[in-house]
């Protein structure tokens, strides 16, 4: 505030003062009659006194409700209410003050606002999903759950306060084993021929422990699969169907073409071309027995027998069926592996090297020994894959190739999970793709 800013309200006390000045000395004279100068003086400015503290406390009271309303609305802002504010009809540094507190209040009244708002939408996202949710405390009791847990747990009712552990207790043995197991896990309620419950429900469990203000909490996710399972399903079986047909016709119309024209060299006589035709429909027998023999392969591998194996001698045999370079490290490293899967998994995944358009002595096979585990990659500089066929080339019966059946890829990354390891694809540097198994150590 301006000198000139204070010089009304300094006048005013200045004033003041003067005239309880002017007032002592006038009732000092007067008194003086009685009593002796000093004493009269003395009087005078105690009877005077409750006078002035009259006047000043006049003077000052505004400003005093004014700092009361400041820390009344403080303490109501501390406590999270934002319902009123404080207006000064003065001029100077208090206005500025009140202004300044009045956007501040404004601020986070809107802030607050904002925030009640998210949190009604995120509750309500909470609430209405599909998806049930479970928020357990660290004395496992329940602290939050949607109305799709209340539905599978509760009956309908309120979950929260319970004890997680009684409410697993109370349900499907199903769901009690998948949470015994520990970890994310699938695992199906009901039964197919249990109509009036409604069959079988598929359902995917996933566990995530996360800290919330310093404590341990789990959040438990259940998600009904059923449905997008189904429609998955009945999309693979007519995939399979498509691809099948195909190959059947493929094979079982030149087939029957070239039977017929075999009986009709027949009835002409015309016994010199009769071979070539018997040794195209058996091509296409045993093309078409392949196919199947593939098929039933994939549909029916077997749980792995792990069994020491060397990886030196497990080189050499694949040596002996087709051609690669091989980099292996250490060179004596010794595996545990069904060396029947893998070796036909393997010879997928380099017989595809070659097809891929790569020259021969560009097929590679790179078996590293890593922390924990065995890193088997399978590399080419063919023409390599675009992000549409990365995507979906692990797929069963995804194939490029006109006369593929789509199970090469699709049975080396089932070979690598029954193992408990993992398949990735990627694309090389200059050209070439790269197939990467990873298996325990």
């Amino acid at each position: 505030m301006r000198w000139w800013q204070r010089l009304p309200l300094t006048l005013v006390y200045a004033a003041l003062a003067g005239a309880y000045m002017l007032a002592a000395a006038a009732g000092a004279l007067l008194l003086s009659r009685w009593l002796v100068p000093w004493v009269a003086a003395a009087t005078a400015v105690l009877l005077l006194a409750p006078l002035l503290a009259y006047h000043v406390h006049r003077a000052f009271a505004p400003m005093h409700s004014l700092f009361r309303a400041l820390a009344g609305s403080v303490a109501s802002y501390r406590d999270g209410d934002y319902s009123f504010g404080v207006s000064w009809n003065g001029q100077g540094e208090l206005r500025e003050l009140v202004d300044s507190h009045r956007r501040l209040g404004d601020t986070l009244r809107d802030q607050r606002l904002a925030l009640v708002q998210r949190e009604l939408l995120l509750d309500t996202m909470v609430q209405n999903t599909p998806v049930a949710m479970v928020l357990v405390d660290p004395m496992r009791r329940v602290v939050l759950g949607n109305l799709a847990a209340r539905k599978l747990f509760g009956e309908g009712r309120k979950i929260e306060g319970r004890g997680f552990d009684d409410l697993i207790a109370g349900t499907d043995d199903a769901v009690r084993e998948a949470f015994e197991r520990g970890g994310d896990a699938m695992f199906t309620v009901g039964d197919d021929d249990d109509v009036e419950r409604g069959g079988e429900d598929i359902y995917h469990l996933s566990r995530r422990t996360f800290r919330l203000n310093g404590r341990p909490h789990e959040l438990v996710l259940l998600r009904l699969l059923t449905a997008e399972l189904r429609r998955q399903e009945v999309q693979t079986w007519k995939k399979v169907i498509r691809v099948i047909s195909h190959e059947l016709n493929n094979s079982l119309a030149p087939i029957a073409s070239l039977a017929h024209s075999g009986a009709e060299l027949l009835r002409r006589g015309q016994y010199e071309r009769l071979p070539n035709a018997l040794a195209t429909i058996e091509d296409r027998a045993r093309h078409l027995e392949g196919f199947i023999r593939d098929y039933a392969r994939f549909a029916k591998l077997p749980a792995p027998r792990l069994e020491a194996i060397e990886w030196q001698r497990f080189v050499d045999q694949l040596h002996a069926q087709v051609e690669f370079v091989a980099d292996l490290s250490p060179s004596d490293g010794v595996a545990r592996f069904d060396a029947a899967q893998m070796e036909q998994g393997l010879l997928n995944l380099l017989k595809n090297a070659h097809e891929s358009g790569s020259p021969a002595r560009d097929v590679r096979l790179s078996i590293r020994r890593l922390p924990g585990n065995w890193r088997i990659e399978v590399l080419d500089r063919g023409s390599g894959m675009n992000d549409a066929v990365l995507s979906n080339a692990l797929l069963p019966f995804y194939s490029t190739k006109r006369n593929g059946t789509g199970l090469g890829l699709a049975l080396a990354r089932e070979i690598a999970e029954a193992h408990g390891g993992r398949i990735a694809l990627l694309n090389r540097d200059g050209g070439g793709l790269c197939v990467s198994l990873t298996l325990p150590a």
